[in-house]
């Protein structure tokens, strides 16, 4: 690692990792004797908060990927040449891990989340990584965070993988050398409203993507795209943005950052994958979930005008978002061209409420997971 590329905190001790119980036998941790205070539950907000350690790994073409640490969570000293700020080659996803009614932490689909963290990657030219040797180095993250764990049904403690591009070059070229960064951060809500139906714009004007482009990845280029718009709404009333193809503006594609769902007779509709929408792992497991309840599910194509003439038949009956961060995020008002209308009466909608429901209730081991997807941390 470069000396000129962290400020590395003083305030830790280095203690033995157990191997017998880790089976981690090349990770390396320093333990603060800084601990932090917990915040209150009630005011943990959404990604404000962060816990006492970290994790980072470097990477070189000479060496791969080495030397896994979890250390004290500390400034990052960066050069002002340094190819993320420039070209944006940085890739991170978002995942949860929730403390259950038994007293376990469980992750949920974890190994997706992983995956598609390493398919952001190759869209980025960042080296690919042994995505079960970096589960298990988060989960030993978790064990050594457990006591910041929130308990109380709702809340989470959000986990955020990424990597970063660090030549220090002002060539517009693929950097050779890369760290990975764990954060962690016990969270409640993502939106203030929670659960409740949010009031969304439609965007006409500007777009967040578009075909060939980089909207199938998270990469910070693709989300720097939808902060303007997003502001804009927001200063109008709007919680988010209904996002309309680039080509066409007519399109549906997603809402913020989340996929999108319409529930238009007994018909449940979402935007194909069509590389200009983000695979979600929630959007799959709610697929997933609605194919097994015997819903009518399609992915295909929907305009907004579909959209518009199903509420003006009486036939639109839900519109929700998903998403890691929200789970679910019913919507209650759409505004398109200055007309507003109004789902389901601004109420949570049944299949909105079931849907959350379910895929909640595997988080914090409330029923059976039937589908293998929760893991736990032990």
């Amino acid at each position: 690692m470069e000396d000129n590329f962290f400020i590395r905190s003083e305030n830790f001790s280095i203690f033995t990792v157990n191997f017998m119980e880790t089976n981690i036998s090349n990770l390396t941790v320093k333990k603060t004797n800084l601990p932090k205070k917990f915040p209150k539950e009630s005011e943990l907000g959404f990604g404000v908060h962060f816990t006492d350690h970290m994790f980072v790994w470097d990477y070189s073409p000479d060496t791969g990927w080495v030397e896994p640490t979890i250390q004290p969570y500390s400034s990052v000293l960066v050069e002002p040449g340094c190819v993320v700020f420039h070209y944006s080659q940085a890739v991170f996803d978002g995942l949860k891990s929730f403390l259950g009614v038994d007293g376990k932490i469980r992750l949920f689909r974890v190994k997706d989340y992983f995956n598609r963290f390493n398919r952001s990657s190759a869209g980025l030219c960042i080296p690919q990584f042994d995505a079960d040797e970096v589960i298990d180095y988060l989960k030993e993250l978790l064990i050594i965070e457990k006591e910041w764990h929130p308990s109380s049904i709702g809340t989470s403690i959000y986990i955020r993988p990424l990597i970063v591009a660090r030549d220090n070059l002002l060539g517009v070229k693929s950097s050779k050398t890369f760290s990975m960064f764990i954060v962690l951060s016990p969270v409640g809500a993502y939106y203030a409203e929670g659960f409740s139906p949010v009031k969304i714009l439609v965007e006409e004007e500007h777009s967040r993507t578009a075909p060939g482009g980089l909207g199938d990845l998270k990469t910070p280029a693709n989300y720097a795209a939808s902060l303007f718009s997003t502001e804009r709404a927001k200063s109008k009333g709007f919680t988010q943005v209904l996002w309309l193809d680039a080509v066409e503006k007519k399109w549906i594609e997603e809402v913020g950052t989340m996929n999108i769902f319409f529930r238009i007779g007994d018909e449940l509709i979402t935007p194909p994958l069509e590389g200009t929408i983000l695979p979600g792992i929630t959007r799959d497991s709610i697929i997933k979930i609605a194919k097994r309840e015997k819903f009518k599910v399609t992915e295909r194509r929907i305009s907004i005008d579909e959209v518009y003439e199903a509420h003006a038949k009486g036939t639109l009956k839900e519109i929700f978002g998903s998403g890691t961060a929200a789970v679910v995020s019913p919507v209650g008002k759409l505004s398109y061209r200055g007309k507003m209308i109004t789902i389901n009466n601004n109420e949570i909608g049944e299949w909105s409420q079931y849907l959350y429901d379910i895929i909640t209730s595997m988080h914090y081991g409330k029923s059976e997971d039937v589908y293998g997807w929760t893991s736990i941390v032990e």
